[in-house]
């Protein structure tokens, strides 16, 4: 496979999607392989975030006096906490693993998960072990950052008045700083998802490398085509923005028209079972939480039919781009031609 281009890989990427997920179509391997897609790359997934509240007394915060904790909990919150790590290692792990058997599916061309999963396993299991080490150093490295700037907002709180405003001038002080270091550690996130996902995996799946050996082989590409990889990081970030921010102009109005449906629907319900007891109270709980479950399987159900074909062409684009540059991936994704026949050559029997 000759090495192409990241724009011209675009289009390529296209048409392998299309013939993955839709020659021939059937719906239950189609969300199949869309829930799997947008499992391993991400798309689609919800973003969670957290906020705490505050009990607010004129214009400032509060400052609740210092209070006992038992050491019953503080021993159920340490256990809490490392149960759900070893749960969100467990989950990663699982992640990994499919990563890999749908990476097996799209080069070959496969609709089966099953194989890439057994075939993989040893492969999967050293690819997670690194990412959990990168994560762990990338973590440390937030932590060394944000020190200092821990240390000045504190003196900020511990000498902002109770109830007071804090200084703007020193609140300026912290905060600019920090936007271009968040900025770069972005980037840096960025473009090690990127390397390890991109050009890394398909070394541990297909040459059985070890992660010293993956980055060796993988950085020797990256420099020898440094502009076509900084043109491919490029795409390979803003393409999945712009799909994103077209599906979302495109399906705004019937996703309200939907929500409202559905928003009216529990409404009524709530109201017309708000006095009720006994069986027609059940009754009313009964049926909010069926629609409830209609409604999220109307959502779930949207999210893979759109945000399967978008993250499925995301990881055809990145395997395109780098089959270009790695022989053995390459002569997968598009095997080359047989020997011509040559009249009078030996035939093996």
């Amino acid at each position: 496979m000759r090495a192409i281009s990241a724009v011209d890989s675009v289009s390529l990427a296209v048409q392998r999607t299309r013939d993955f997920l839709f020659r021939p179509f059937t719906w239950g391997t189609y969300l199949k392989l869309g829930l799997v897609a947008i499992v391993t790359e991400g798309l689609g997934s919800s973003s969670h975030s957290s906020s705490h509240g505050a009990n607010t007394s004129g214009n400032g915060p509060v400052i609740s006096a210092p209070f006992h904790i038992e050491p019953v909990m503080i021993a159920a919150g340490v256990a809490a906490v490392l149960l759900a790590l070893l749960l969100s290692l467990w989950v990663f792990y699982l992640i990994t693993r499919l990563r890999f058997a749908f990476f097996h599916c799209l080069i070959h061309n496969t609709r089966e998960i099953r194989p890439g999963w057994r075939l993989y396993r040893s492969q999967a299991m050293r690819f997670f072990w690194l990412n959990v080490a990168v994560g762990f150093c990338f973590l440390l490295l937030l932590v060394l950052v944000a020190l200092p700037f821990v240390a000045g907002f504190w003196r900020l709180i511990r000498d902002t008045p109770q109830g007071g405003q804090p200084d703007i001038g020193l609140l300026l002080s912290l905060l600019l700083p920090l936007i271009p270091i968040i900025l770069l550690l972005v980037l840096a996130a960025v473009v090690i998802d990127l390397i390890l996902r991109d050009c890394m995996l398909p070394h541990f799946a297909l040459d059985n490398a070890t992660a010293g050996q993956a980055w060796t082989r993988a950085w020797a590409r990256i420099k020898a085509e440094k502009k076509q990889f900084l043109v491919y990081a490029l795409l390979r970030v803003v393409l999945p923005l712009i799909a994103m921010v077209a599906l979302f102009v495109v399906l705004i109005l019937p996703g309200l028209a939907l929500a409202g449906s559905f928003a009216a629907l529990e409404y009524g319900l709530h109201s017309a079972f708000a006095d009720a007891t006994g069986a027609a109270a059940v009754a009313g709980i009964v049926l909010q939480a069926f629609f409830g479950i209609v409604a999220f399987g109307f959502a779930l159900l949207a999210s893979i039919c759109l945000g399967g074909p978008v993250s499925t062409a995301i990881r055809e684009f990145a395997l395109i781009f780098y089959g270009g540059r790695y022989q053995a991936l390459g002569n997968i994704l598009y095997p080359p031609p047989p020997p011509p026949f040559v009249e009078g050559a030996p035939r093996i029997a």
